[in-house]
């Protein structure tokens, strides 16, 4: 499972960066632009760190950031779709990616923290 969700993360980091490449010019889109860019492809990387946890409590902490990423960048994209600045259907593919990411990650949360009580 781990490593599915390492090729998982990694995909969507690479869906977010194209969906990044995509937006146009403007202030407030290389705002949104540079915060999706940068929570999406977190997600991942922080992922790997978790996986990598000496304990039980290091692997929480860890993946509450996890979430808490694979949370901001739902934010972004759904500016993104608000402000009509892709189609709906470009972001929407990859915002059920990233909500099924989250379930996961919750779920996964939810187990470690009731294995540590």
């Amino acid at each position: 499972m781990a490593q599915e969700l390492k090729d998982r993360t990694m995909q969507y980091a690479l869906s977010i960066l194209s969906i990044v490449e995509q937006l146009s010019f403007s202030t407030s889109s290389k705002v949104v632009a540079y915060q999706l860019a940068k929570s999406g492809t977190s997600v991942g990387a922080n992922y790997r760190a978790a996986c990598r946890s000496r304990s039980d409590r290091e692997f929480i902490a860890k993946m509450e950031i996890v979430l808490e990423e694979a949370d901001e960048t739902l934010y972004w994209l759904e500016i993104i779709e608000a402000k009509n600045w892709l189609s709906a259907n470009i972001v929407n593919t990859v915002w059920k990616e990233g909500n099924q990411l989250t379930a996961i990650f919750v779920t996964s949360l939810k187990t470690a923290k009731a294995k540590l009580n």
